[in-house]
């Protein structure tokens, strides 16, 4: 009993009201000067808005960018797109209009020279059912379709590039036109003694 009423004797003296208000204020400065040196150090209220780099060069966007004070960082390249220039960026994060702080990285993707190659699969001896749709998967495009003399209807006899027959695993960019040459089913057996 006596321990408590000492404590609130204590607590309610000039002394102790005197190192609580200094220790309120202490705190108070500390926190103030904390948020000052937080605010400045950090830019919090500096903005810059991200321009636009979509079809520009990395010539280009190292100018624009450096002149904001913002940096770039290329990210690997997507697919082929042909609506936009070659090594042109197609994607950026954070995308334009975007308000950032100074020296924030601008990552963008790049448009990249052209189409990827690829392999020509074995096509010769099946039907032509069979192969028009694999060549449009693989992303080829079916030119002209020529007939032979060939006991097989429709059978995949060639395929042609440009005019020079194609032998399988020849590499050939994506979007190629390939013309097919087919058998025409045409019974040219001679019965000649």
């Amino acid at each position: 009993m006596n321990f408590f009423r000492g404590l609130i004797k204590f607590i309610c003296s000039k002394i102790f009201l005197i190192q609580l208000v200094i220790a309120v204020a202490m705190l108070a400065i500390l926190a103030y000067v904390t948020l000052q040196w937080l605010e400045s150090t950090t830019n919090h209220h500096q903005r810059i808005v991200v321009p636009s780099l979509s079809k520009k060069s990395l010539d280009d966007i190292a100018i624009m960018l450096e002149e904001k004070e913002l940096k770039y960082e290329v990210q690997d390249s997507a697919s082929f797109n042909p609506d936009f220039p070659r090594y042109s960026v197609i994607e950026q994060n954070p995308k334009a209009g975007s308000e950032v702080k100074k020296n924030r990285k601008i990552y963008v993707t790049l448009n990249p020279s052209g189409y990827r190659k690829i392999e020509v699969p074995n096509m010769v001896q099946k039907t032509r059912r069979q192969v028009e749709p694999k060549l449009i998967a693989l992303g080829f495009k079916i030119g002209t379709v020529t007939y032979k003399p060939n006991i097989a209807k429709d059978m995949v006899l060639e395929l042609r590039h440009k005019g020079k027959r194609l032998k399988s695993g020849t590499k050939l960019m994506k979007t190629s036109v390939i013309d097919l040459v087919l058998g025409d089913g045409g019974t040219s057996i001679n019965l000649s003694n």
